[in-house]
């Protein structure tokens, strides 16, 4: 229309990163030339937990989830040809946030780029990491103190930088309610900014600046109004906290400002081709209301629930961006929801129920105290697990899963692994070759001298942000940066927030598995012992607590240690408590080295007769490859019913006990 201003687009984005910094930045100018207009960094796992490539919990999990960074090499070669002064990058890193912004402002140091010109987000909510993806490192206490540090260090030297992303994503995966997200990311920056404020780092009058670069990353579900509503809620009740707690005065500094990506949860190994559809409306719910949209998208593939997506797939996922903002006349036009008395509703619902919970989680001390307690952690498990059983009871339908289940079979999908990306094997030993010869071509005593000087930082109660640039510049590396700070502050293992005790009540199905598990304790002379391990770094833990929970729930005897095992860890508790049977989670994609690891050390310890089971994202050829290993069954996220899976162990535990009898 002749005159009419459009609004501009949000920032386009994929989350993007895998194998090598090489490989990662062909990715990254690639997506930039089909018109990406912003990058979100995936990290591998080792580097987002501190640790460099060659260390014993890395193996297996080098460049799976994401991509090594080992070293300023790394970073260097990750950014290669793209100029980081003209960039908006978002790095999905917390524990190790520091040191990887402080590789981040190396690297832009010899582009030659200002800082002052630098912008992005580093993610940077360790809270979130005790209650959904396990990449902590450090307890609380310290790790909140980094997240200062790398505030005040922005606001002095990146004005532009979003030094956090308070995430409330993985709240939603993790099973959170829509009341739950808002209230605990809302608590979670309220921590954050009372913590800078009582730092004293900085002055007074520089604190509403500071309040208006925490930006937020959520998650939106297939629930398409109530999502557009949790939005709308986000941003009053934000506005209502910067306004109330904080004295921020000016409008601007009071903005929700968040970046989304759409609900992975959701996505179904069934039918996969329906994701598409489950993509394009969970990202219409967070660009429809003006009031509340997005300043930055990043969509998954339709074949995230299969494994790794290629290229291709990506590209289809951005291109659903950019029809949505530039063919259709969304941007014309202003707030659509304005004045309408069902959103009004359901946004003054939420913020009523919100309000509550926020107030339950400030009054306990807030929300480092919720953490340390287990409050907010079994709060999730809690839901998570009612999420399954509604699912299971088929009260939420999910098409292709529970639903309208019958099929023609997809021609995007394959079993040979052609419909997703894998990632060699060669990856873990060449990135750890490399790493070996950027130690030995360093100078020592710089990097000896830099890492002192870090360790007094952070001794003293200084900022590390500094040291840690000037760690990056001698070539120290991402596990010696990480070991540093363990030995100042420690280690910290959170709680698993998982009940392992028999309900009363219980429904028909249940009741029926724990006659199995009676028959079979019975027959076994005592309880049948489960235990649910998660090894390597893997620290997506949602689905073996609610395994843990029903086995517990069913009969079974559980033990659960929660995140980041060693296999020899897992075996050693096998052969301690003397287990019927071993489950192994693992969604990082290292499952077939790990599974080794452990079934050979299950067969070294005598244990070659307990069966193990494995779950996660395993494509359908991996799982010939498990079971050649000796994994006695493996299951997927199209495996939904846990009361059957429960039903396979009685009967998996009844057959081995009988062969061993004869």
């Amino acid at each position: 229309m002749p005159g009419m201003t459009r609004d501009r687009p949000w920032i386009f984005r994929t989350y993007a990163g895998h194998s090598t910094a090489a490989e990662s930045n062909r990715l990254f100018r690639t997506n930039l030339a089909k018109g990406q207009t912003g990058l979100s960094v995936a990290f591998d796992l080792p580097t987002q937990t501190g640790y460099d490539s060659d260390h014993i919990l890395a193996r297996g999990e080098v460049g799976k989830v994401g991509v090594p960074v080992s070293h300023l090499g790394d970073m260097r070669t990750l950014f290669e040809g793209i100029p980081l002064a003209s960039m908006n990058t978002s790095m999905t890193i917390n524990a190790t946030a520091a040191w990887l912004l402080a590789l981040y402002v190396a690297a832009a140091d010899e582009q030659g780029s200002a800082r002052a010109s630098l912008s992005g987000t580093t993610q940077n909510d360790i809270i979130k990491e005790y209650l959904s993806r396990g990449t902590y490192v450090f307890p609380p206490k310290p790790s909140m103190r980094l997240i200062t540090d790398t505030i005040a260090f922005s606001a002095a030297e990146l004005p532009k930088w979003n030094p956090m992303n308070v995430c409330s994503y993985h709240l939603q995966e993790a099973g959170a309610t829509p009341v739950q997200e808002l209230s605990f990311a809302l608590a979670t920056a309220i921590a954050v900014l009372d913590g800078v404020k009582a730092s004293g780092t900085i002055p007074a009058d520089e604190f509403p600046e500071v309040v208006g670069r925490i930006s937020f990353f959520v998650n939106a579900g297939i629930r398409f109004i109530t999502e557009i509503c949790k939005m709308r809620a986000f941003t009053e009740l934000w506005d209502e906290i910067c306004r109330e707690r904080y004295g921020v005065k000016d409008e601007k500094l009071r903005r929700f400002r968040y970046g989304v990506q759409v609900n992975s949860l959701g996505l179904t190994e069934q039918q996969p081709e329906n994701n598409v559809y489950r993509i394009l409306l969970e990202m219409l719910a967070v660009v429809l209301s003006k009031n509340a949209r997005a300043r930055a998208v990043q969509l998954p593939a339709w074949n995230e629930a299969l494994g790794l997506p290629r290229p291709w797939d990506q590209q289809w996922s951005l291109r659903m961006q950019q029809i949505v903002a530039y063919e259709s006349d969304l941007l014309d036009y202003g707030d659509i929801f304005d004045g309408s008395k069902e959103i009004e509703t359901k946004v003054e619902q939420l913020k009523i129920e919100a309000r509550l919970e926020l107030d339950r989680v400030l009054a306990m001390g807030g929300a480092i105290a919720a953490i340390e307690t287990g409050y907010m952690k079994k709060a999730l498990v809690d839901s998570n697990a009612l999420r399954l059983i509604a699912i299971e009871a088929g009260e939420t339908k999910v098409v292709g899963v529970n639903a309208f289940t019958s099929s023609e079979p997809s021609p995007l999908a394959s079993e040979d692994g052609e419909s997703i990306l894998t990632v060699p094997e060669t990856v873990e030993y060449e990135q750890i070759e490399k790493l070996k010869a950027w130690r030995s071509a360093r100078d020592t005593k710089a990097v000896a001298a830099t890492l002192k000087a870090l360790e007094a930082a952070a001794r003293e109660g200084r900022n590390v942000m500094e040291p840690s640039i000037a760690c990056a510049r001698a070539g120290v590396t991402t596990g010696e940066w990480g070991e540093t700070l363990r030995r100042v502050f420690g280690e910290y293992r959170a709680p698993t927030g998982v009940t392992l005790l028999m309900r009363g009540d219980a429904s028909q199905s249940i009741a029926e598995v724990r006659q199995q598990v009676e028959a079979l304790a019975a027959k076994l002379g005592a309880t049948p012992k489960f235990l649910v391990g998660k090894p390597g770094l893997d620290g997506h833990s949602n689905g073996a607590e609610q395994i843990a929970v029903r086995a517990a729930d069913c009969g079974f005897e559980v033990s659960y240690d929660g995140i980041r095992l060693t296999p020899e860890q897992i075996v050693g508790a096998a052969l301690e408590q003397k287990v019927n049977v071993v489950g192994l989670s693992i969604l990082s994609g290292s499952h077939v080295p790990l599974v080794r690891d452990v079934m050979n050390r299950m067969r070294a310890a005598g244990l070659g007769h307990v069966p193990v089971v494995a779950g996660g994202i395993i494509p359908p050829e991996d799982v010939l490859v498990l079971k050649q290993l000796g994994v006695a069954q493996v299951y997927t996220p199209k495996d939904f019913d846990l009361n059957r899976i429960m039903s396979d162990l009685v009967i998996l535990i009844d057959a081995r006990a009988s062969e061993q009898a004869a």
